[in-house]
């Protein structure tokens, strides 16, 4: 079976369609599968190594755009559109998958102008505009969180969850010698929590001389916050733009300190690792609020607001939490119990279905 996968632009787009990817491939090996996104996107740069091809259409996003900006975009979607097209006329898949984001937008035009069978997956508690938009001609809408079936009436909507790189549910309980805090803001690192981080470190290390730092600091702030760390005389840390390897990094660390995507929310159930969650409060309809408070209600984590985001207050929740380790284990116990198992076999088994119905 041919799988065409449109969308990226963030990891909490591409993670999720690289775990769907990789499950094709574990269940049937000729699967052939075709990444679609743009060169701008985190999938240019994540795609590729993880053993599936890539190609690109031009295209950009409309949010926090002037009005001239956004007509330019809506322009540049018919072309983009043709591009979409020549990539259809050329692979031919039997069912385009759309994960959300900008890049998607132009391939799922061009599926619905081809009649080729499209499925979505909305990561999401409030559904993106390129899959509102394409919610209108798809044959299934994949969905993350029960509420979200309520932004698409009289569409056919299905429970399937979050899916995540299936080695993340091999992580066991944290066993390290030495407490390790794990840092990120999202692929592009968070000014906010870079920031509150920093001001905390002096505070921090002072309580818990033995602590250990990983910190995905985003590509524009890594040389500001080496700087940072070295002011502050701070050696036991490890910062780099990006994480790879992100099961290596959950499975080091006590805690985790990042903000409240629904990939991270569903990483850190599948992995039971408990965090500080600091929700992004410029998301659409705070919808990384609601996606914490799940975690939250649970005591798998504590949501920490932005407006609440101060370097004496993250000082004091961390040394709290870390010189707790009974406190962290039931909550990364807690986390587990809402891992989602098999989100990627219930898409597949959409796109299957929808495939054979073309047929």
């Amino acid at each position: 079976m041919k799988y065409l996968i449109a969308g990226g632009g963030t990891g909490g787009h591409v993670f999720p369609a690289l775990a769907i990817a990789h499950r094709a491939k574990e269940l049937d090996a000729d699967s052939d599968i075709l990444f679609v996104g743009t060169r701008h996107g985190i999938e240019a740069r994540v795609v590729e190594p993880a053993g599936f091809a890539i190609d690109y259409v031009e295209f950009s996003g409309f949010a926090g755009k002037s009005l001239s900006r956004k007509a330019q975009v809506v322009a540049r979607l018919f072309s983009s559109t043709k591009e979409a097209l020549a990539i259809l006329n050329r692979y031919r898949p039997d069912v385009v998958i759309g994960v959300g984001g900008y890049a998607s937008l132009p391939i799922l035009v061009a599926a619905a102008l081809k009649r080729v069978p499209v499925v979505l997956h909305e990561q999401n508690a409030w559904p993106g505009l390129a899959n509102r938009l394409a919610a209108r001609w798809a044959k299934r809408i994949c969905v993350s969180m029960p509420d979200v079936a309520d932004y698409f009436p009289n569409r056919p909507v299905v429970l399937t969850g979050n899916p995540v790189r299936q080695e993340l549910f091999s992580c066991r309980a944290w066993r390290g010698d030495h407490p390790q805090l794990l840092v990120f803001g999202g692929s592009q690192g968070a000014r906010a929590i870079n920031e509150a981080l920093l001001g905390a470190l002096p505070q921090l290390f002072e309580a818990i001389p033995e602590l250990t730092i990983v910190h995905q600091t985003g590509e524009a702030a890594l040389v500001d916050m080496v700087a940072g760390y070295n002011d502050r005389h701070i050696t036991s840390a490890t910062l780099v733009p990006f994480i790879d390897d992100m099961a290596s990094a959950y499975r080091d660390s006590q805690l985790v300190l990042c903000r409240s995507g629904a990939t991270t929310i569903a990483e850190l159930a599948a992995c039971g690792r408990p965090a500080i969650l600091v929700p992004f409060p410029q998301a659409a309809a705070d919808h990384q609020t609601r996606n914490a408070e799940v975690l939250a209600k649970r005591e798998a984590a504590l949501l920490l607001p932005q407006e609440q985001l101060t370097s004496q207050r993250l000082a004091e929740e961390l040394i709290r939490l870390l010189r707790d380790p009974e406190t962290l284990a039931s909550m990364g116990k807690q986390a587990r119990t809402l891992a989602a198992k098999g989100a990627a076999d219930l898409i597949l088994n959409e796109c299957r279905a929808a495939a054979q119905k073309r047929t």
